[in-house]
Formats: C-alpha cells, structure tokens, sequence
C-alpha cells in the first residue's frame, strides 16, 4: 500500500516545513556567518568542546573551553555510570566561570563529533537555558575551511552571573523505559549504530562488554542518519523520513538512548528539529544491560507490522 506510506510521510512533513525563521530548526542552529558578525558581542558566549589539546592548536575567537566531564556528575562508586547530569549547583557554577549570564546567547560547537556538542546543549537545555544555546552547524571544520580567524590563545576570564538553575524533567530511568516501551504516545528509539541496535555487535568496555541486542521494543535511528559527517543536522525531509520511519508520529513523545547516553542527544536534537518532545534516558544501554533490563536481537520488523 504505497499510496498510504506517501500520504502518511506527506502528513507529517507538512507539520515540518522547510526551516525558516521560528520554525524549531530556525531557533536550534545558527551558521559560521551568522557567528562572525558577531565575535565580540559580550552578550554571546562561544564554547568548543573537546580537548585541551584541540583548543590550544587554534580555536575560535573568544572561544572558551568546555569538556563534557565538567558538565557531567562526578562518577561515583566502583562501577559508576558516566555522562550522568550534573547536580544544578555544580553546573551553573561552571557556566558562570565560562561567562554565561542570564543575558547570554550560548554557541556551542564541535571539534570532531557532534554528539559531544549535542550533549552539552542537552545538558543547557534541561537545565532551562535551551531557548538561549544555539549549534554552530559545521563546528571547528566549516570555520576552517572559509578561512576564517583563529586564535591560540586562552579566552580572557570574565565571569557571568546566572540565576540559579531549574532543571527540566527530560531525563527519564530505567524504570520510565520499561512503563512506555510500547505505550501508545512514545516511542523508544535506539541512537547506536546499527550492527548494535540488531545484537551483531555488543558495546561496552573491553572486559565489560554490554549484553549483545537492544531493549525491547526500541526502534532504530541512528544518530548517523540524522546527523552528516559535516558536523550538521541532516535536511529536515530525510530527518522526518527516518523518524516516521521508525513509527513515530507527530505528537509522539521520543524516548532516546545510545551507549552512555551522547549519541542518543544528537538524535533528540534532531528530534527536536521537528518539533518532537523528547526525553533521554540517560543511563542508557551501559545500564539497561547491567539491570538485566528485557532485550530483544535480531533485524527489527517494519514499524506498524
């Protein structure tokens, strides 16, 4: 029945027009240009993520540095989870010393990988501030490649002052997973790779791998296909494809989850491109796989069949 899969996909890409200004996307993003007329606004604050040693070769200018440790729960105990939210106190003490006030507009951007950058704006975005963070789509590289300034040398220090953090209820646990796996209005969809998502491969450390397959009833989108090795969002038509896809509807609320809980905010933020409320599970499969949560292997079944 083709015809009914075109209608279907037409429905749900007409609540999602091409991005334009308000539209989700619109408010999510913002390009190199945009941020070059821009450098030294003090009301905009630019964070690269990533490491030391990528920052000092060359970052942008006025750029400070931010690791996802810093934004993250410290680990505890002898087997902790890790990239778990960070405690409301902690965390707006550190926006504060990379200078974010309640007046700023945070950019952050990527080095390498856009789900390190997704996951900080996650992170600002639970905790209240995602109306004011934006993705600098292209990271690092698209500065590079339009030869635009550098510099090696540390952002001066001048602190912000931001009201005390609220966190928003976007995470869920393992618990929550298990209640709406296949509850009618959610849909638990799998960020990882393929060869996971299916059991071929398992994650996990070396020594303490994960139990091979994916939680039971969990939908595949990779956080790959919705993302380009371009360090951008996918076009919105292929992001809404690979959604509806996996049987999520307008109106659905998306449960994601990936290894640890970083792939998994690249596909919401994709999610939320369209429009989708989302929610993370953050303990992710590292934890699911621990409690002996219920999984299943094997190719998934269309969505609907």
């Amino acid at each position: 029945m083709a015809w009914l899969a075109a209608i279907s996909m037409a429905l749900f890409l007409a609540g999602h027009a091409p991005a334009a200004a308000g539209s989700p996307r619109a408010d999510m993003v913002v390009d190199t240009a945009w941020l070059a007329a821009r450098l030294g606004d003090p009301d905009i604050v630019i964070l690269q993520v990533g490491d030391p040693a990528a920052y000092d070769g060359g970052h942008i200018p006025g750029a400070g540095l931010l690791s996802l440790a810093e934004i993250s729960a410290p680990p505890t105990g002898p087997d902790p989870l890790f990239l778990e939210m960070p405690e409301p106190g902690a965390l707006r003490a550190r926006l504060e010393a990379l200078g974010v006030s309640d007046t700023s507009t945070v950019i952050i951007y990527p080095t390498r990988d856009i789900q390190s950058a997704t996951r900080a704006v996650f992170v600002l975005d639970a905790a209240g501030l995602g109306a004011r963070t934006r993705l600098l789509e292209g990271g690092l590289p698209a500065w590079k490649a339009e030869g635009r300034p550098l510099s090696t040398q540390p952002a001066a220090a001048r602190p912000g002052r931001l009201s005390p953090l609220t966190f928003r209820p976007l995470v869920v646990d393992a618990d929550y997973v298990k209640r709406h796996a296949r509850a009618p209005g959610y849909v638990v969809v799998d960020a990882r790779a393929p060869e996971f998502h299916s059991g071929r491969k398992a994650g996990g450390l070396p020594g303490k791998p994960h139990r091979a397959g994916r939680i039971a009833g969990a939908r595949s989108v990779p956080f790959s296909t919705v993302t380009t090795p371009a360090l951008k969002l996918a076009p919105e038509a292929e992001i809404a494809a690979r959604f509806e896809a996996a049987g999520v509807k307008p109106g659905d609320k998306v449960i994601a989850y990936c290894h640890v809980g970083q792939q998994a905010s690249a596909t919401l933020f994709a999610a939320r491109s369209l429009g989708l409320d989302v929610l993370l599970y953050d303990g992710s499969f590292e934890e699911w796989s621990r409690l002996g949560g219920e999984i299943e292997a094997g190719d998934e079944i269309e969505a609907g069949k």
